[in-house]
C-alpha cells in the first residue's frame, strides 16, 4: 500500500478480496458500457475515473469545473495507464449549467452516470452564501443530473454520499442526508446506488493534504489531538464507488465494514508518523504563535513545529458512523463491504417544501443562515446541529 498505508496504519488494501472476487463481473460491465463521471477531477472522482479507465470502457467522459485538475487527471492517466481504444474525453463544464445540458443532448447517452461532485467541507457552513452553494452542488445539482441521466436513457445513476449523513451534526452531512432522500424518490424511475465512506487520505483540501502543503512551504503543521477518524486510500474510494455503481442494487448504500483493518486514527498521530517518514521529529508547541515563530530554527534542527489542539469548531462529530439503527443491513454479501438496504421511503410533500423554500430564499436580495438552518431542521427533525460559533477558518 506504500507510504499512505503506513500512515493510516494498514498493510493491505481494504477491499482487495472483494475486488478480486468480483473482477470478472466488473470488467465485463465496464468493457461493454459508456460512462459519464461528474466531478471527475476531484480526488475521489480521479480515483473512480482510473478504476473505469483501466478496465477499458467503450466510452468514458469526465466533467468537472476545475480545468487545471482535469489537465492533471489526463496527464496522470497518460503517464501511468496510457491509452484505450474507447472514447475518452474530458469537459471543463459545470454540471449545473447550460453547457452540461447541451453536452447531455449532444451524444449517444451513457449507460452509467456517476456523480462525484460535492462540497465536502464542514467549514462551508460558516456563512449563508457558501452554504447555499453547498446546497446547490450537493442537492439541487443531484436532482438535475438525475433528470438528465434518465432522459438520456441511463441504466444506472451513482451518487457519492458521506459517513456524515448518518445522524448528521453539521450542515454538510445534513445536505447529503437530504440528497439521499431525493435519491429515494428518483429511484422509482431510475436505478440508483450510493456509498458512504470515511476520510480519503490526502484528498484535495483535506487536513492530510494540507500536511503536504505545509511541508513544501516550510510552515508549521496544525491538527486536532482529540478527533479520531476512519481513513481509506484514494484507490479504495474508487473501488467502493465503482462496486456500488456496478454491483449495487437499486437504493443500496455501500460502506466499509468496520474491522481490525479499519481503525480510528487521530490526526495528530498521523502528523507525527508523516513527519517521521520525511526524517523530522514532531516538536509540539504550546501556541500557534510559538509554532510560527520557531519554524526556521526548529526545521534547521530536523524538528518540525506542530500545534496540536482540542477541537471546538462547529459541526465536528466525536465519532464516525456509516449507518443508523433504523437502517437495514446486508453484511454477508461482501467480505469488507457492508450494504444498507433501503425501501423507497420518502415524504413527497417535505421534498417539495424543501425545493420551494430554497427557491424562495434564493430569490431574495441576500440570505441569512438561520433561515436555512431552520429548513434543515424541518427536513430532519432529529438533526443535532452543533453550533459553537467557531469555524476551521479561524484555525492555523
Amino acid at each position: 500500500m506504500g507510504d499512505i498505508g503506513k500512515l493510516i496504519g494498514r498493510q493491505r488494501f481494504l477491499f482487495k478480496a472483494d475486488m478480486s472476487r468480483n473482477e470478472v463481473s466488473l470488467s465485463d460491465f465496464v468493457r461493454g458500457s459508456r460512462f459519464l463521471v461528474i466531478g471527475g477531477a476531484g480526488s475521489i472522482g480521479q480515483a473512480v475515473t482510473r478504476e473505469i479507465f483501466k478496465r477499458k470502457p467503450k466510452a468514458l467522459h469526465v466533467v468537472d469545473i476545475s480545468e487545471n485538475n482535469m489537465v492533471e487527471l489526463v496527464r496522470d492517466i497518460r503517464s501511468t495507464l496510457g491509452y484505450i481504444e474507447g472514447d475518452f474525453r474530458t469537459f471543463a463544464v459545470d454540471c449545473g449549467g447550460r453547457e452540461f445540458a447541451a453536452l447531455m443532448n449532444a451524444g449517444n447517452g451513457y449507460d452509467y452516470v456517476l456523480n462525484l461532485s460535492a462540497l465536502k467541507h464542514v467549514r462551508s457552513e460558516k456563512d449563508p452564501f457558501t452554504l447555499m452553494r453547498l446546497i446547490e452542488v450537493n442537492v439541487l445539482n443531484t436532482v438535475s443530473t438525475i433528470a438528465h441521466a434518465r432522459a438520456g436513457g441511463a441504466r444506472k445513476y451513482f451518487c457519492v454520499s458521506t459517513d456524515k449523513a448518518a445522524n448528521p451534526v453539521n450542515m454538510m452531512g445534513a445536505s447529503k442526508r437530504i440528497m439521499e432522500m431525493f435519491l429515494m424518490r428518483a429511484s422509482l424511475q431510475l436505478p440508483i446506488s450510493t456509498a458512504r465512506f470515511a476520510n480519503v487520505a490526502f484528498s484535495d483540501g483535506s487536513l492530510l493534504h494540507g500536511f503536504n502543503q505545509r511541508f513544501a512551504k516550510r510552515q508549521p503543521i496544525s491538527a486536532p489531538n482529540d478527533v479520531r477518524r476512519y481513513f481509506v486510500t484514494p484507490q479504495e474510494s474508487g473501488e467502493l464507488c465503482l462496486s456500488s455503481c456496478l454491483l449495487g442494487e437499486n437504493r443500496d448504500i455501500f460502506f466499509p465494514k468496520l474491522s481490525e483493518q479499519l481503525d480510528l486514527t487521530r490526526f495528530s498521530d498521523i502528523a507525527v508518523r508523516y513527519l517521521a517518514q520525511l526524517g523530522f521529529e514532531a516538536h509540539e508547541c504550546a501556541t500557534e504563535d510559538e509554532a510560527r515563530d520557531r519554524a526556521p530554527e526548529l526545521i534547521a534542527r530536523k524538528k518540525w513545529p506542530c500545534f496540536f489542539f482540542a477541537s471546538d469548531t462547529t459541526g465536528e462529530k466525536d465519532f464516525e458512523e456509516f449507518f443508523t439503527d433504523a437502517e437495514t443491513l446486508d453484511m454477508e454479501r461482501f467480505e469488507n463491504i457492508g450494504v444498507i438496504k433501503n425501501a423507497p421511503d420518502f415524504d413527497e410533500k417535505r421534498l417539495e417544501h424543501f425545493l420551494a423554500t430554497i427557491e424562495r430564499i434564493r430569490s431574495q436580495p441576500t440570505w441569512d443562515k438561520p433561515e436555512i438552518v431552520a429548513l434543515f431542521n424541518d427536513m430532519l427533525p432529529d438533526f443535532a446541529h452543533q453550533e459553537t460559533g467557531k469555524y476551521l477558518d479561524g484555525r492555523m
